[in-house]
């Protein structure tokens, strides 16, 4: 059992961050390493799940505060997955939505992680589509 402790960051050091995002694909080479403190800054919940002081998952949500949030971002390093600890990170972030009366909580889920949300109370949405502006027109 891995004993590691899940909160609510304001900050966090840059190098384990971006070694997570790297994990999910998400960090291209040459991306200044300021932009973790930004993205940390600018989400609604940064959390991060961390054993003995390193950060080994996270998840950031972005939300009015409100109504409504979107989970995004999340991620266990590989060398830690399998253990639950994306199960505790889901939890805790429906935990703390909750406690702020958002009841509306939506993601993208990447190609496999389906049963995995499902498992935790997500429904596909049907009749929508997750769209990306790629900008211009008629892309």
């Amino acid at each position: 059992m891995i004993l590691l402790r899940i909160s609510v960051v304001r900050s966090w050091r840059r190098e384990d961050i971006i070694e997570l995002y790297k994990s999910g694909g998400w960090w291209e080479e040459g991306t200044p390493a300021e932009l973790v403190d930004r993205i940390i800054k600018g989400s609604f919940l940064f959390v991060v799940a961390e054993e003995n002081g390193r950060a080994v998952g996270m998840a950031r949500v972005l939300s009015d505060g409100v109504s409504d949030a979107y989970i995004q971002d999340f991620v266990v390093h590989p060398s830690y997955r399998g253990k639950g600890i994306g199960r505790e990170i889901l939890r805790y972030i429906l935990g703390e939505l909750k406690k702020r009366g958002i009841t509306w909580i939506g993601l993208i889920a990447q190609p496999g992680t389906m049963d995995f949300y499902r498992k935790e109370g997500f429904a596909i949405m049907e009749g929508h589509t997750p769209m990306r502006y790629r900008g211009g027109e008629d892309v």
